[in-house]
């Protein structure tokens, strides 16, 4: 039923249209002709989405041309709506008994019965709907709406370059670049405004129709066999790294790169005189509308990974990198990625980047801290982010909401630029509290500490104020190297931390891996629940000779100066009286070779296990001081994953139970005479950190940024009042699942700066 020359011949003369010196309008009008009479159809019709949510019909062939900018559907109107919304194509023998079918009388198709429809697709969005129509009831074969597909993709490129926006009607805006509020998941505050730069360069495809068939199978064939030996080599990488989840879904992503089904689907769109780019990008087309469109977690990892293997397949064909060069990074920048390793955004100039805006990541990933260290505001878990935005576009990034706003109205624009300059103010009040000690307005002094990873963490000591740092994560110095670091790397590192910090305490915390901080050169078993696993501690007890290089090290860099260690996820007594042990080994060690000890040396552990909390006096005695992990006690007494969306959100922090056993480890520093911070993510939240001084915390330790926020609320508080309030908030809260509202009534009725 098709006219002669099929869809080359009509790709071809679409192509000499698109290159005709004429009006946008009379180029629609030659192109609907020709696709009718390719098809052998007595109808063709363009309807483009509008920014305001219609599709309006912006050209037709057998349709009553007076309709043409004046009819509009609904998103969910009509056969027309029904393409758009489900961005897959429809084809009917007898369109008007369909329960869909509406009906528009100025258009004069009340006399054509069947109906075949396709999205027009670009980048996942639907731009539009490209209908044929005939008089006659007739079946459209499988052929014929794979032709009528491909068109669609030529017609993507036109509405894309923006020429259409001239003749739209009513002066609306075409849908491509609609302004889009979408939320995700605040990691690292702050609030960043800029321009999208996309991690893994998106390929842009402009040759879409082919001069030579067979030369674009060969090279589609040779782009598929490199993209497939890519993926071997990825997989080799990985086994090095030992076995784990991770090989079994790369494994399953090397099937589907060998999945017959996707690649006949590329070999049939290249046969029908599409470029092998061209090709590839019909295909990832329908991948990512219906990956928009599903919420089944295994299809969806599935059209993941079919979109990740097209993207890497077009780079092959294209001969560019997958990733963006850091050296190509422009001015005000916002990275935009599905996931990113912290190595890679530590490559990025920090001077050009604005913000960081991630499909996949938790509050507490290794991106998340290194965003935190490098103060870049960051949202994350943004559904489809990489596949909706276009490279240059505009984007506003809140990194305390978690809300971003892409090709934002000139209003919400203004909105946020007003809230950037309120929040630079703030932070010039903050500032100027930097030398003012921290303490309460009836004479507690609140200890406010600084919690770092990385060298660049260093500087922010001296601009935040900090009086320590009172937690240094030395495992980031583990993920981010390509082999284990030897002794005198170690020791280098833990010297340079010391040396910036003068005479300010530091806080070491031992190694910390283990669950969702995996070493990628360092075999570990395989467990079906890593965060009660084998990590930190129970490592280093099980490997001692790992727990002493690094204590050593410690040692080491400590000579003749201050030297603090702290030992996470510490269960019970007897690990840590074993661990302490190992240290003094290591103190005997170093008396044999005649170097000097430090000057004082104070060894703590991390209370972030529930167990301890029947411990406490037992620890307390023996310990020379406490620090409280907040994020994985919390975690750990409420079996809520802290990375789990569905139960992360599901206890608050503020609840009864919780700031009940927090209390009891304030309680038993006090009565063992034993310093005892706080060193998560609550302690840098003024209305938390407000709470933990209420109940008894005098040093807290928290990311750079909060500490100005905090020590403001402090110099505001009454903390015996406060202390007094909390205590009966607790006392009489009964079955209340959250103190937040009374302490947030409390705070604004004792005048408490939040």
């Amino acid at each position: 039923m098709r006219g002669p020359g099929g869809p080359r011949l009509l790709l071809r003369r679409l192509r000499e249209v698109m290159a005709e010196p004429v009006t946008a309008q009379a180029r629609l009008d030659r192109i609907v002709v020709l696709i009718a009479s390719n098809m052998v159809a007595e109808v063709c019709s363009l309807y483009v989405s509008r920014a305001d949510g219609p599709l309006e019909l912006f050209a037709t062939e057998g349709l009553k041309r007076e309709a043409v900018h004046l009819t509009t559907m609904r998103p969910d109107e009509g056969l027309v709506g029904l393409i758009a919304a489900s961005a897959e194509p429809l084809a009917l023998s007898d369109a008007q008994n369909h329960p869909s079918f509406s009906f528009k009388p100025e258009t004069g198709e009340e006399i054509y019965q069947s109906f075949l429809g396709v999205p027009v697709l670009r980048g996942g969005n639907t731009l539009g709907v490209l209908v044929v129509q005939n008089r006659a009831r007739r079946s459209y074969s499988e052929e014929e709406i794979e032709a009528l597909q491909t068109t669609a993709m030529l017609l993507a490129e036109l509405i894309a370059s923006g020429e259409l926006q001239s003749v739209a009607g009513q002066g609306a805006e075409i849908a491509l670049r609609r302004p889009l509020s979408l939320k995700g998941s605040p990691i690292a505050e702050g609030l960043g405004l800029g321009h999208v730069v996309l991690h893994q360069p998106r390929i842009i495809v402009t040759r879409l129709v082919a001069d030579d068939v067979d030369s674009e199978m060969v090279r589609l064939e040779t782009a598929i066999e490199a993209m497939r030996v890519s993926v071997d080599e990825l997989i080799e990488r990985s086994d090095n790294a030992g076995p784990g989840e991770h090989v079994e879904v790369l494994e399953a992503f090397r099937m589907i790169a060998h999945d017959r089904g996707w690649l006949r689907r590329l070999r049939e769109a290249v046969s029908s005189g599409l470029t092998a780019e061209a090709a590839v990008e019909r295909v990832q087309n329908d991948a990512r509308a219906k990956l928009q469109r599903q919420t089944d977690p295994y299809l969806r990892d599935r059209l993941h990974d079919l979109n990740d293997l097209a993207n890497r397949l077009l780079h092959q064909l294209a001969g560019q990198s997958l990733t963006l060069l850091p050296s190509a990074l422009p001015e005000n920048a916002i990275l935009v990625a599905r996931s990113m390793g912290p190595a890679a955004l530590l490559d990025y100039d920090r001077s050009r980047l604005r913000g960081l805006v991630l499909e996949e990541a938790g509050a507490s990933s290794h991106i998340a801290i290194v965003a935190r260290a490098l103060s870049i505001p960051a949202v994350s878990e943004v559904a489809n982010i990489s596949e909706i935005v276009e490279h240059g576009d505009a984007i506003i990034v809140d990194g305390l909401t978690g809300e971003v706003q892409l090709r934002p109205q000139p209003d919400i624009e203004e909105s946020y630029r007003d809230k950037a300059r309120l929040r630079a103010r703030r932070q010039d009040q903050y500032r100027a509290l930097r030398d003012t000690p921290s303490v309460t307005r009836d004479g507690v002094e609140v200890g406010l500490h600084m919690n770092a990873g990385l060298v660049v963490d260093l500087p922010h000591l001296d601009e935040s104020g900090a009086q320590s740092i009172g937690l240094f994560r030395t495992e980031l110095q583990f993920m981010l190297a390509l082999r284990f670091p030897r002794l005198s790397a170690q020791e280098m590192l833990y010297r340079t931390v010391l040396d910036a910090a003068g005479d300010r305490p530091v806080t070491f915390r031992t190694l910390d891996i283990g669950g969702d901080k995996v070493l990628p050169y360092m075999k570990g078993p395989e467990e079906e629940n890593p965060a009660l696993g084998w990590r930190a501690i129970r490592i280093g007890l099980d490997k001692p000779a790992l727990l002493r290089t690094q204590m050593r090290a410690m040692l080491r860099a400590g000579a003749g100066r201050n030297l603090r260690i702290m030992l996470p996820m510490v269960s019970s007594v007897d690990e840590f009286v074993a661990a302490r042990a190992l240290l003094e080994r290591e103190l005997l060690f170093s008396d044999r070779c005649g170097r000097e000890r430090p000057r004082k040396l104070e060894v703590g552990l991390m209370v972030e296990v529930p167990s301890l909390l029947w411990q406490l006096d037992e620890i307390a005695a023996r310990a020379d001081f406490l620090s409280v992990g907040s994020n994985d006690l919390l975690q750990y007494l409420y079996a809520a994953d802290r990375d789990n969306k569905r139960v992360s959100n599901r206890f608050d922090t503020l609840s009864a139970g919780f700031l009940r056993a927090l209390k009891a480890i304030a309680d038993a520093g006090r009565r063992h005479d034993k310093p005892v911070t706080l060193c998560g993510e609550i302690g840098g939240r003024p209305l938390e950190a407000m709470t933990l001084v209420a109940l008894g915390y005098r040093g807290l330790s928290m990311s750079a940024a909060a500490i100005g926020p905090v020590k403001a609320m402090v110099l505001s508080l009454d903390a015996a009042e406060a202390a007094r309030e909390v205590e009966t908030l607790l006392a009489d809260s009964g079955d209340a699942a959250s103190l937040r509202g009374p302490l947030r009534a409390l705070s604004e009725r004792l005048g408490v700066r939040l």
